[in-house]
């Protein structure tokens, strides 16, 4: 995600992990000393909270790192850094754990995590979070003699307090010279960094001296892994035979070895949100998209049902939001916005637009052919580029020329932001809160800004500024109606709701959507 900079992609990739060694805790039901082993999908890339946009890379980070508060399952907050906090419409005020430590042995002071948000508001830091994760105007202030960190808004805004839960606090080292978080991390997490090898593993040693966690966990807390190792295991079908070998006690499956993993009894299965597919047209000013009647003829041109059933390899779920759950706002922005399929009102739409057929069935308009780039990432199995492959079917029907470019998760943002070689892309995108879409959704155009897409919906940016002055539950109407807004204008089209597998085995964990609670894990069983 990203505002002023040039990269921005909430993208989402998983991460999970494996065991062996330790010993049985009396009495407890787990064991102590053993290795947690997990996999991820791809290399997290340079491991700077204040840069971290892919999922895979704040899945790493989560367990060197913490926030003032933290996540609960159930979309709730639970006291982290912070012990207790005073909500204003357009301010919050936390008041810090006493003798919280870096894992260097430094201190973690109001002034440290000020030094974070403030780092990320700064326009010089070019920071991607700026106006994703918080509000782009956002400052704080520390008090360290009464202990207290103050986040204030010029105006109210909405999830104040919720965007506290999303910045990861860099404390000791790291806050001093930032250079060093390329390939280190330096948090008051529970666990902290000891090798990291790039597109191999990231291994993590448990600190004994953590005593501040979420729900009153500690470095003591019986079950609690020694070490955690998470693996970089692309292939998915891999992944899962190392999970059925006893290689790996945990891994996210969302392609077709759910099926191998369902019928296995010794695994234990929780089926989470993923995040939603979704596509976006580019409506740079030399693109065919950027004619909103090109936009709505090739949505009209696709059965969005059989794309759903084909993307997520039938198991996704209606698409009513694109905020993934545990989300703040219930409605569904999604039914009756989107343009209905209807290939013949597509094909008089495009000849409206003086898109004619050519002498091979492509459309041309003044001497240029109808063509559209589609981006999608290669690393999310074999759905991905079947929805790719059916996309391009469908609209070549239409007279539509379609070229295919599957990249990796980490030249993703590149091609969306740098070089901006795409016309559409799927991009799951995986937020919590509305209003971590803003930058992505409006704002500076890429390279300057998050807005990958170059959108600009005037209804949209009118009720998300209504909706940002109102805390939720009152907001919630106007966030969802400013969903609509963008819906209704084809400026981007939800198609599923991505759910997966959390697939564990010798260790019991709890998760917020896909992503594994660190303090939550327990080992269960030694190998």
């Amino acid at each position: 995600m990203n505002t002023s900079k040039s990269v921005a992609v909430l993208v989402t990739t998983a991460a999970l992990t494996a065991s062996c060694g330790g010993q049985a805790t009396p009495g407890g039901g787990v064991v102590a000393g053993a290795t947690y082993t997990s996999t991820v999908t791809a290399d997290p890339g340079v491991l700077d909270p204040a840069t971290a946009v892919l999922s895979v890379t704040n899945t790493v980070l989560s367990y060197a790192y913490d926030s003032l508060v933290a996540a609960r399952p159930d979309g709730g907050l639970a006291a982290s850094l912070a012990e207790k906090w005073d909500v204003k419409p357009d301010s919050v005020t936390f008041t810090l754990r006493k003798n919280v430590t870096c894992a260097d042995g430094s201190p973690v002071t109001p002034s440290t995590v000020a030094a974070n948000f403030n780092h990320i508001s700064d326009p010089a830091s070019k920071s991607p979070l700026r106006g994703v994760l918080i509000p782009a105007d956002l400052t704080a202030k520390a008090d360290d003699a009464a202990g207290t960190v103050t986040l204030a808004t010029p105006k109210p805004f909405s999830f104040i307090l919720e965007s506290a839960r999303d910045v990861y606090i860099v404390c000791g080292k790291g806050l001093k010279d930032r250079s060093v978080l390329a390939r280190q991390t330096s948090g008051s997490g529970l666990f902290q960094l000891t090798e990291a090898v790039s597109g191999d593993h990231y291994t993590f040693a448990l600190r004994q001296d953590y005593a501040w966690g979420p729900q009153g966990v500690t470095g003591k807390t019986p079950g609690l892994p020694a070490k955690v190792v998470l693996k970089v295991v692309p292939n998915e079908q891999t992944a899962v035979n190392l999970l059925a070998s006893g290689g790996v006690n945990a891994t996210i499956v969302t392609g077709s070895d759910r099926q191998r993993v369902e019928a296995d009894p010794s695994i234990t299965k929780l089926v989470v949100a993923m995040g939603n597919g979704q596509f976006f047209y580019h409506q740079g000013d030399d693109r065919p998209a950027k004619d909103p009647a090109v936009r709505k003829a090739l949505t009209q041109a696709l059965n969005l049902q059989q794309l759903a059933g084909i993307a997520s390899g039938g198991t996704g779920r209606k698409a009513t939001s694109l905020v993934m759950e545990p989300r703040p706002c219930k409605g569904d922005s999604v039914t009756g916005h989107v343009p209905a399929h209807d290939p013949q009102a597509a094909s008089a739409a495009l000849e409206a637009a003086g898109w004619k057929p050519g002498p091979d069935g492509i459309r041309q308009k003044d001497g240029k052919r109808l063509t559209l780039r589609y981006l999608f990432v290669t690393t999310k199995g074999p759905t991905f580029m079947a929805a790719a492959e059916y996309l391009a079917a469908e609209w070549k029907k239409a007279g539509v020329e379609v070229k295919l470019n599957g990249v990796i998760d980490t030249k993703l943002a590149e091609s969306l932001n740098a070089t901006q070689d795409w016309d559409v892309v799927w991009l799951p995108i995986g937020v919590l809160l509305p209003s971590q879409l803003v930058g992505f959704l409006s704002g500076p155009a890429a390279p300057d800004g998050a807005n990958f897409a170059h959108l600009d919906n005037p209804r949209y940016n009118e009720l998300v500024a209504k909706a940002g002055s109102k805390p939720a539950p009152a907001s919630c109407a106007d966030w969802e109606a400013a969903e609509s807004a963008l819906f209704e204008a084809a400026d981007l089209v939800p198609v599923v709701e991505n759910t997966a597998v959390v697939a564990v085995k010798g260790a019991t964990v709890q998760t917020v959507s896909y992503l594994v609670i660190p303090s939550s894990i327990r080992m269960t069983k030694a190998s």
